[in-house]
């Protein structure tokens, strides 16, 4: 009589409270399998005081932490970033090597994922790699989520035309699963909070109207806060209530966190908030009556709210997207003849009914249950895709 199977050990990657609210429900269906071990491998802004210590978030949910690696340099610049992957880097080999999962799962395009990638790869440990195949032109997250796409070995897309776009990079179709965004998961299945309850949570009162704003450095420029003058410029002059959500760890945050304590100490009604944790996130869009800024969660979330999110700039550009984005460029005068238009009554009953084409939330069971049951020994040699006979007689260099 032969024993049990051993279990399937699979490590979970992350870096900031925004992937890991991509990640909850996919951590949850894991933990819940039984053919699983699960490891969740921590580092980044996670451990960082300065951006809220989120590392007890994940503590309190209770999934297991076998790796907690300081390595997010106390910076404002590029150099900073590009060190933070090498110092990550260092604590993921000791960490990958003393706990070899059969499979590393990443998640989108942060720049601290090319470091477990690369560490996964010499270390022969096959990678799965959620959110590949989207476009976000005005980021290096662009480059690091194309370069994640090629160094993985199992792929999760959000929407069929990033699925076709991954295929299109020479990976195998088998490898490929459309699942949709995880993180519309917590719209199904999260318990979110009614007005009074978020209210309470913030310790303010939702005012109308009530705009969010998340506004990231757009690091493929070589000023990444160059956009900024025009939204804090538009945000001055916007009415109702603000509350700002801190940016990513990246090179110039810093200097939006400033600019937006400057713009809270002279205009009413502005708060901010270092960390929110998803369900309160989420809940709080499910209240506020616009989206500001260049965030993906403009797109990819706030279109199952049919909240109408004026995205500025460039960041996302390139990103598939629903019909409640107002795009404006970076300038006071058309953000704030967008914030207008989406303050409209009009506007947002035209949303209703929409369709978010990042998927319905049920992305965590499909995601879980492919890590589960993939056979792992044909994961690690990929098969080259077929080369396309239209680039033959195409000629090399800028048009």
């Amino acid at each position: 009589m032969t024993g049990a199977a051993p279990k399937r050990r699979i490590g979970v990657v992350t870096t900031s409270r925004a992937d890991y609210s991509h990640l909850y429900w996919p951590l949850r269906e894991l933990a819940a399998d039984p053919r699983v071990e699960l490891g969740v491998l921590t580092l980044g802004a996670h451990l960082s005081p300065e951006f809220g210590f989120t590392l007890r978030e994940i503590e309190r949910d209770g999934f297991p932490i076998i790796a907690r690696i300081e390595c997010l340099l106390s910076s404002d610049t590029d150099t900073g970033m590009a060190k933070t992957i090498g110092v990550a880097m260092l604590g993921l080999a000791d960490a990958l090597t003393a706990w070899r999962p059969d499979l590393l799962l990443l998640i989108a395009d942060r720049y601290e994922m090319l470091a477990p990638a690369s560490v996964a790869v010499a270390l022969r440990i096959p990678i799965a790699h959620i959110e590949g195949g989207e476009v976000s032109q005005g980021a290096i997250d662009d480059q690091v989520r194309n370069a994640l796409t090629k160094m993985a070995h199992l792929h999760f897309t959000s929407t069929p035309t990033a699925r076709r776009r991954v295929i299109a990079m020479g990976e195998e179709p088998w490898r490929v699963h459309h699942a949709g965004a995880p993180s519309l998961d917590h719209l199904r299945r999260s318990t979110l909070l009614d007005r009074a309850a978020v209210e309470a949570k913030l310790g303010l009162s939702l005012q109308s109207p009530t705009l969010v704003v998340a506004c990231h450095p757009v690091t493929i420029l070589r000023d990444t806060t160059e956009e900024a003058d025009a939204l804090f410029t538009a945000l001055a002059e916007a009415p109702g209530q603000l509350i700002f959500v801190y940016p990513n760890a990246d090179a110039g945050s810093y200097s939006l966190m400033d600019r937006a304590r400057t713009l809270a100490a002279r205009r009413p009604h502005t708060h901010i908030f270092v960390n929110l944790d998803a369900v309160t996130y989420w809940s709080l869009l499910r209240q506020a009556d616009a989206l500001v800024g260049n965030s993906s969660s403009g797109i990819m979330e706030a279109a199952s709210l049919a909240l109408p999110a004026v995205n500025i700039g460039m960041r996302q550009q390139g990103r598939e997207r629903a019909r409640n984005v107002l795009d404006a460029p970076a300038e006071s005068t058309a953000i704030l003849r967008a914030i207008q238009t989406a303050l409209q009554p009009g506007f947002r009953v035209r949303l209703r009914g929409m369709e978010n084409p990042y998927g319905d939330g049920r992305a965590a069971a499909t995601i879980a249950r492919v890590l589960a049951t993939v056979p792992l020994d044909r994961l690690l040699i990929k098969e080259p895709g077929p080369l396309p006979e239209a680039l033959e007689d195409t000629p090399a260099g800028p048009a």
